[in-house]
C-alpha cells in the first residue's frame, strides 16, 4: 500500500500538459480545487470530471496509475461517506435500528466522496506532470509580488517542493525498513486494525533516523554546491509563456467560465 502513494512523484511523458509553465499549472489546479468546492450538484460534478478525464488523457499519464494513489486514503473517503451518509437529517429513505439514511444525507456522501476523489487525482496531476524544479520555479514566481512586504518567496518555495520530494523518498525507506523488520520476523498483516497499528510503532524510530539522515546530506549537497537562494539564484531555462499556455489559458477560462454558470443557472 506504500507503494501506491502517487503524491509527490512525478511522471516521465512527453505532452502537452507536461510542457506548460509551471506557474499556469499551479493556478489551475487552485482553480480547478476552489470550483470542486462550489460545485453542489451532479451536472457541477460530471463536468469536472469529464475536464479531468480529458487532461488526463492529453497528459499521457496512465489512469491505473493515478487510480492507484486512491487506494491508501481509501479508508478516509469510505469513513467520510458513511458519516455524512447517517448524521445528516432530512427525509428518511431507510431506517435501521437507531440508524437513518436520508435522502439528504444520501447526496451529501456521494458528493463529498466525489469531491475527494476529483480532488486528490487533481492535485496528483500537479506533481506528475511537473518537475520538482520547475514547480520550485513556479511557486517561486506566484509568491515573489509578495516579496514587498516581507515574504520569503523562494525559503518558502524550496520547502513546499522539497517537503513533496521526499514523500515518495521517505515511503521508499518505510518500504525497506518494513521488509527488513519482517525477514526479522515482525508480523505487519495478521490482527484487527488497533493490533496492526500497534505493529507499525517500531518502524517509526528507524524512519526518522533515516529522514534526519537524508536531510543533513541534502543540506551538504547544497552547501558543498555553494548553493545560493533568493535573488541570487540564476537559471540556466527562464520560464516563458508561450502560445501553448494561452491556448491553456484560455481553455481554463472557459472551465471556470461554465462552473459559475451552471452554478448560477441551476
Amino acid at each position: 500500500m506504500i507503494r501506491d502513494i502517487t503524491l509527490g512523484q512525478y511522471y516521465q511523458a512527453e505532452s502537452w500538459i507536461h510542457r506548460l509553465d509551471p506557474r499556469l499549472k499551479i493556478i489551475a489546479t487552485l482553480v480547478y480545487i476552489a470550483a470542486l468546492f462550489v460545485v453542489d450538484d451532479f451536472l457541477g460534478f460530471i463536468i469536472a470530471a469529464v475536464v479531468l478525464g480529458v487532461v488526463i488523457a492529453v497528459s499521457k499519464v496512465p489512469l491505473k496509475f493515478i487510480l492507484r494513489g486512491l487506494k491508501p486514503i481509501f479508508l478516509i473517503i469510505l469513513f467520510t461517506f458513511v458519516l455524512n451518509l447517517f448524521m445528516v437529517q432530512g427525509k428518511v429513505l431507510v431506517h435501521v435500528w437507531i440508524f437513518s439514511i436520508t435522502e439528504e444525507g444520501l447526496r451529501m456522501a456521494v458528493f463529498m466522496a466525489a469531491r475527494l476523489i476529483l480532488l486528490i487525482i487533481g492535485s496528483s496531476l500537479l506533481t506528475l506532470t511537473t518537475k520538482p524544479i520547475s514547480l520550485t520555479d513556479g511557486i517561486e514566481a506566484l509568491l515573489s509580488p509578495f516579496r514587498r512586504i516581507g515574504v520569503p518567496a523562494h525559503e518558502l518555495a524550496m520547502m513546499m517542493t522539497i517537503a513533496l520530494r521526499f514523500i515518495p523518498t521517505l515511503l521508499e525507506e518505510t518500504d525497506k525498513i518494513m521488509k527488513a523488520q519482517q525477514a526479522r520476523g515482525a508480523d505487519f498483516e495478521s490482527g484487527n486494525m488497533l493490533r496492526r497499528a500497534k505493529s507499525l510503532i517500531p518502524i517509526l524510530v528507524p524512519l526518522f533516523i533515516s529522514a534526519f539522515r537524508i536531510a543533513q546530506e541534502l543540506a551538504m549537497a547544497m552547501e558543498a554546491r555553494c548553493y545560493r537562494g533568493g535573488k541570487h539564484r540564476s537559471r540556466m531555462n527562464g520560464m516563458k509563456f508561450v502560445g501553448r499556455d494561452l491556448v491553456a489559458t484560455v481553455l481554463l477560462a472557459a472551465f471556470l467560465a461554465m462552473m459559475i454558470a451552471e452554478r448560477i443557472v441551476l
